[in-house]
């Protein structure tokens, strides 16, 4: 803090004296040109702060004070702050400059003048401005699908942080009014994924972090594909799900699992699996089952291979195409009641 390290008050000059009993708790005080009001002076942490003051002439008697006590009384220097020193472009100015600014600097600052004639005081408030920065955030989460979820975002600045949530869809909607904290009540699949946090005041760009929220649910069979097989040919069966985590896949015939093995091949990626049969012979038509797991439930699709030239019908069982006369007749038949 500017003004640390005040000497003994009965070394300062007569003077001096005279000055600081002259600036009582509620003195009123002049600006730096002695006929306004205090003047506030807003400098942004880490720049540089001067704080002007012009004297009526040299003999003036003059000084720097602020609430700590004395930082300067004519060109000595009682303050033991490297960063303060003295700015003089001209004979009658008196200002003080403040490197690397902080905000345990900001208040009241007074230059003080004894002239010939009645002593005059200035006085300049330095007001500290501070850029925003996220100084806590949730971690990332992972939650079942239907809780609820409350994110944090703290953050510091002068003037304080306005601090919206904005979830980073195609979207991209915003969280009005939230502030430090984001409530998502029954969260949805649709709702994972990163939410941003942004910082803002108008000291200088808004500091932004990111939480991801990783939403679980069970699975759900998205697609499943029959396939049409001609003895003595290759043939696969395909079967996708929807789930976090990931599903595994199993795949039955009847009640009987299949493994990979005897000219049958299963392969599983992260939300699909295939059933592939080498070489297809007449034991291998009929009805497949693809289940999908994981920790939260459990689903299937049922899955037909058929020769060429039968239907499936609604329930995934296996007709004889019929022909298209004989379709007629039998309709004609039914007409005329024969």
């Amino acid at each position: 803090m500017v003004g640390r390290g005040q000497p003994d008050r009965k070394q300062l000059p007569l003077v001096l004296l005279r000055l600081l009993c002259l600036l009582p708790t509620g003195l009123p005080v002049r600006s730096v040109d002695f006929n306004r009001g205090t003047d506030n002076i807003t400098v942004r942490q880490g720049d540089t702060a001067i704080l002007r003051c012009v004297v009526d002439d040299k003999n003036s008697k003059v000084a720097w004070l602020n609430r700590s006590g004395i930082i300067f009384a004519g060109h000595d220097k009682w303050s033991l702050d490297p960063r303060v020193e003295l700015e003089k472009r001209h004979s009658l100015e008196y200002s003080l400059r403040i490197q690397k600014v902080d905000v345990y600097d900001e208040g009241s600052y007074t230059c003080s003048v004894q002239t010939q004639h009645e002593p005059k005081t200035s006085q300049v408030y330095l007001i500290v401005q501070v850029p925003p920065k996220i100084s806590n955030i949730s971690s990332d989460v992972t939650v079942n699908e239907g809780s609820n979820v409350t994110l944090v975002c703290m953050a510091n600045g002068r003037p304080e942080p306005v601090i919206t949530w904005r979830h980073l869809t195609p979207t991209g909607r915003e969280f009005e009014g939230e502030e430090e904290y984001l409530e998502i009540l029954g969260i949805t699949r649709e709702q994972s994924g990163k939410y941003e946090c942004k910082a803002a005041n108008e000291v200088s760009s808004a500091d932004v972090k990111q939480v991801k929220v990783t939403v679980n649910y069970p699975p759900t069979i998205t697609e499943s594909k029959s396939n049409e097989a001609t003895t003595g040919r290759q043939a696969s069966l395909k079967c996708e799900a929807s789930a976090v985590p990931a599903p595994d896949f199993e795949w039955y015939r009847d009640d009987t699992r299949i493994n990979s093995a005897s000219g049958l091949e299963i392969k599983s990626t992260e939300g699909q699996s295939s059933l592939t049969v080498a070489n297809v012979t007449e034991e291998h038509y009929g009805n497949y089952t693809c289940v999908a797991a994981n920790k939260l439930g459990v689903t299937n699709a049922s899955l037909v291979l058929f020769r060429p030239g039968s239907v499936r019908g609604i329930n995934g069982s296996i007709s004889l195409a019929v022909p298209l006369w004989l379709l007629a007749a039998s309709l004609l038949c039914l007409l005329s009641k024969c």
